[in-house]
């Protein structure tokens, strides 16, 4: 079972880096703010595919793409809000392929508001699955 723990561990070491942005954001600064989305965008992926290859690994096949992985996760429990997480789909698929400022400052106050939160109650639920100790 390493590589769950490898993408576990690639999602944790996102998601630390992720806070520390938002640890230091400030609205004023549209480099600190682009900064916060890319590593949202980053931790996301991650995320996704951590979910992936633990159901692979638990031998359900087939989910190729991040919805059809979320929406396994949410039958799974272990995610709560499908439509929150697919509003985070939707806004990572945005800030990927257009750059207006006024999105780009309500998903950066998404991310911090909402998605930040998600996506560490989704780090504890893996851990938990996998039986791996808690310490963030």
């Amino acid at each position: 079972m390493s590589e769950p723990n490898t993408k576990i561990d690639n999602f944790i070491r996102a998601l630390i880096r992720l806070e520390e942005g938002i640890a230091k954001y400030d609205e004023a600064n549209d480099l600190l703010r682009d900064g916060i989305i890319q590593r949202f965008e980053f931790t996301f992926e991650l995320a996704w595919k951590t979910l992936k290859t633990i159901f692979e690994n638990e031998g359900l096949t087939g989910l190729n793409s991040p919805k059809t992985v979320l929406r396994e996760a949410f039958s799974a429990g272990l995610i709560n809000d499908e439509g929150l997480w697919l509003a985070m789909l939707r806004d990572r698929n945005s800030t990927t392929h257009i750059y207006s400022e006024q999105a780009a400052i309500e998903i950066c106050r998404n991310i911090q508001e909402k998605y930040v939160m998600e996506l560490e109650s989704l780090l504890e639920k893996v851990k938990t699955r996998l039986g791996i100790a808690s310490d963030i």
